[in-house]
């Protein structure tokens, strides 16, 4: 595994695989980033149970749409200008599960649960990589993720255990988001993802991640008094 430190002022020096991934991943990433604010604003901003809830919806994206030009400046240094990614239809998101809307609290705050976690996961994967810019704006992102993730997880639990059709509104949002959050991890034999760990660009395997995040979230599921989903039921990667 290539272990050297990269600077800005080295990238050019670079292999062109190394060029070529680390400008996809983070296209991927800023995607990413702005996607979820797409998703949910506009429905779910002005529709939030109480004033604090929307105050923090707005936070929420104010630091998603912060972590996008992190992201976009980096990439654009190295010559990829991800601009375009602002106003892409959802439809055309990189990542599936951001090629939709969500239309209800259920939803975002279950997406907040499984896929800002996610999320986390995504950037934990860039902690010690070999291209030093990148891992120095990772500190404050993941603690501003890591609050998204709080939130989610404490308000699909606050809606679980209301029981009755609360419970059953989240549950059925848990069963679309888990499969999407699963998916995200990507194809385990992914043949770009063992050249990302080649070159220092990520830690682990797709297959090594995922198995991470199942053994995290569904222990939280069932304290919830949820039903873990079938892992297999509309998946698309394995």
């Amino acid at each position: 595994m290539f272990r050297d430190k990269i600077e800005l002022k080295d990238f050019e020096k670079m292999d062109q695989e190394y060029q070529d991934l680390l400008r996809r991943v983070l296209a991927i990433q800023a995607d990413c980033e702005i996607g979820g604010p797409h998703l949910y604003v506009e429905m779910i901003l002005p529709t939030a149970p109480t004033k604090l809830d929307q105050l923090i919806v707005a936070r929420t994206a104010a630091e998603e749409i912060d972590h996008y030009r992190k992201i976009a400046r980096l990439a654009g240094d190295i010559g990829a200008d991800v601009s375009y990614v602002l106003s892409r239809p959802n439809q055309e998101r990189y990542v599936e599960a951001f090629r939709g809307r969500i239309t209800t609290w259920e939803d975002f705050a279950v997406f907040g649960f499984l896929i800002d976690r996610i999320g986390r996961y995504q950037l934990e994967e860039f902690m010690g990589c070999s291209y030093a810019p990148l891992e120095r704006i990772l500190p404050e992102v993941m603690r501003e993720e890591e609050g998204h993730i709080d939130f989610g997880t404490t308000k699909t639990a606050e809606l679980a255990a209301k029981g009755g059709d609360s419970k059953a509104k989240v549950q059925k949002a848990l069963d679309c988001w888990y499969v999407k959050a699963l998916d995200m991890f990507g194809r385990s034999d992914s043949y770009r993802s063992e050249r990302y760990r080649h070159w220092g660009l990520k830690r682990r395997t797709n297959a090594q991640a995922r198995d991470e995040y199942i053994k995290e979230v569904n222990p939280l599921i069932e304290k919830m008094g949820l039903q873990v989903p079938d892992p297999n039921k509309g998946r698309l990667y394995y």
